[in-house]
Order: C-alpha cells, then sequence, then structure tokens
C-alpha cells in the first residue's frame, strides 16, 4: 500500500496548494519502442519495476478514474514525451503548464522533509550553467546519463560538458571544432562523435507523440 499511499498524498498536496484548472497523470506503458530501437541497450542497467509497484499501479488508476482525472498511457512511448507532447499542446493553447515529476515548469513535490520545489527557465539555466533550456539535452548528450544508460561521450563528465557548454555551445558544434581540443580527450571525443549524437537524440523528449 506505501506506493498508493504515496502517490495519492502527493497528488492531493498538488491538488490543494495549486487549484489547478485541469490535471491528467502519464503512465509509462512497456517504455519507448523508438529508443529501443535506436539503442538496445536504452535502460537496460535498470532494476526491473518492483512487483509492490505493478501491483500498485492498477489501484492507482482506478482511484484516478473515480475522481475523473484522465490517465494518459500509449504503448511505445514513455510517459515523459507524453507529458512533453502534451505540455507544449496546452502552452500553444495559452495555459501556464507545469509537470509534476521525481521545462515549461516543472513541479518537484515535498517529500523526504523537502519543501516542494517549482524549477522555471532560470533555475534550470543556473543548475546547468547553460544561457538556453534546450542546451540541457546537449548536455545529457555530452556527459550521458546513468539512470538511462545514455552513454554520452566517453571521458566527459558534468564540469567538462559544462565548459564545451559554455564554449561551443551544442554537442554538435564541439564535434565540428575538435581541432580545438589537444591531447586524449580530443581523441576520445572525435572517435565516439557518433555515441554522441546518438545519445543526443536519446535524450530529447519527443513532442509529437500521437
Amino acid at each position: 500500500t506505501s506506493a498508493i499511499m504515496g502517490f495519492m498524498n502527493s497528488l492531493m498536496d498538488v491538488i490543494k496548494r495549486e487549484k489547478p484548472d485541469h490535471l491528467a497523470v502519464a503512465f509509462d506503458k512497456g517504455g519507448s519502442d523508438y529508443r529501443f530501437e535506436m539503442y538496445q541497450e536504452y535502460k537496460a542497467h535498470r532494476d526491473e519495476t518492483p512487483e509492490a509497484i505493478k501491483i500498485a499501479v492498477p489501484y492507482i488508476q482506478e482511484l484516478l478514474k473515480a475522481m475523473h482525472i484522465p490517465i494518459v498511457e500509449k504503448a511505445g512511448f514513455e510517459a515523459d514525451d507524453l507529458i512533453g507532447t502534451l505540455a507544449k499542446q496546452a502552452e500553444k493553447e495559452g495555459f501556464q503548464v507545469f509537470m509534476v515529476s521525481e521545462n515549461i515548469f516543472m513541479y518537484k513535490p515535498a517529500r523526504m522533509g523537502n519543501d516542494i520545489e517549482i524549477w522555471g527557465i532560470p533555475e534550470v539555466l543556473a543548475k546547468f550553467e547553460i544561457e538556453r533550456p534546450d542546451q540541457v539535452i546537449d548536455f545529457l548528450g555530452m556527459m550521458g546519463d546513468a539512470a538511462d544508460n545514455i552513454p554520452g561521450l566517453p571521458g566527459v563528465g558534468e564540469k567538462t560538458a559544462k565548459k564545451f557548454l559554455a564554449e561551443f555551445g551544442t554537442l554538435e558544434n564541439l564535434l565540428a571544432n575538435t581541432h580545438q581540443l589537444k591531447g586524449a580527450i580530443k581523441d576520445k571525443i572525435e572517435a565516439n562523435a557518433e555515441l554522441g549524437i546518438l545519445s543526443k537524440k536519446l535524450a530529447t523528449i519527443l513532442l509529437d507523440c500521437p
């Protein structure tokens, strides 16, 4: 019951605090076909979803149905892609959109004694030390993302990715200007350019799910 309880507490808290006009909950339904076709190791290191969570999801969905909150899921697409698509559609129609998630705005629910956090563009720019929000994708393309098993460029960590973004602006521009780099990092990046491009594609949220 803890997953059901935790989810419902977060949901009720968001409704009470924010009084949203519209609300929907997106679920994964079997992962991303598109990313798996590109890279079969995508999310391969992730532990299997705990049995308790698998059991809890249908109960959570029943509760959402009883509350008349729409459930959004589509086989072959990740919840993040569905949220990205809906957020962009709503933005075009003049809505202010918040993604409640563990950017439009990202709303991190209160947990473990931490208060809620709301991240808009300034917070994202400050965290990643970038000039434009879309550079987060270049950042993940360069350094990868262990949680999703996105490889990134070998030898490039957080500090180096931030340095490269300040200097070159995008992953593609870095790859086009490797003659400005020196030593082992130059050789590594040149040898793994395709891996960098693939990583950026894997990190890009779809905004046009059917």
